[in-house]
């Protein structure tokens, strides 16, 4: 399993950078290889990705959400695995640091290959920088949940 590590400091309160988060469907507009994000419910999404020419659907659940603070999930179907969690930062009125870890186990050969050379890790790195500049440009999220969800 490899893990991944990456901090963006965007120019949005964090309640902005929070709310933009949880609007799950939105993420192909910044994220590398997402095809598509349905929300199942508050806490399943569904995934579409194609990353290398495979393509990948998978289901994630998510397992800790506190608004303004942390996402936490995990895949629970598919091919897929992963876990992770994102989390939200106050710098000041202004500013919000986002911080993902993000763990990862390549399934085949072709993910394999790319997880050694640091594909991987780059593409993760890359969605966060593009993320920072998607919620900088639209100034504002396009949409928010704010629910609460506690570890079981």
């Amino acid at each position: 399993m490899s893990t991944v590590k990456e901090t963006v400091e965007v120019e949005v309160p964090v309640r902005i950078a929070y709310n933009q988060w949880t609007q799950f469907e939105e993420f192909p507009n910044f994220m590398e290889g997402v095809e598509e994000v349905r929300q199942l419910d508050d806490l399943h999404n569904h995934w579409t990705t194609k990353i290398g020419g495979v393509r990948r659907e998978f289901d994630t659940e998510i397992v800790d959400q506190l608004p303004d603070e942390r996402i936490t999930w995990r895949t629970i179907s598919g091919d897929t695995q992963q876990k992770g969690v994102v989390s939200f930062q106050r710098l000041d009125d202004t500013r919000t640091r986002v911080h993902l870890v993000m763990d990862v186990e390549p399934s085949g050969a072709a993910e394999k290959t790319a997880d050694m050379a640091g594909v991987i890790d780059r593409r993760v790195k890359g969605d966060m920088h593009r993320f920072k500049e998607y919620i900088e440009q639209r100034g504002g999220e396009t949409g928010a949940w704010r629910g609460r969800i506690k570890p079981v």
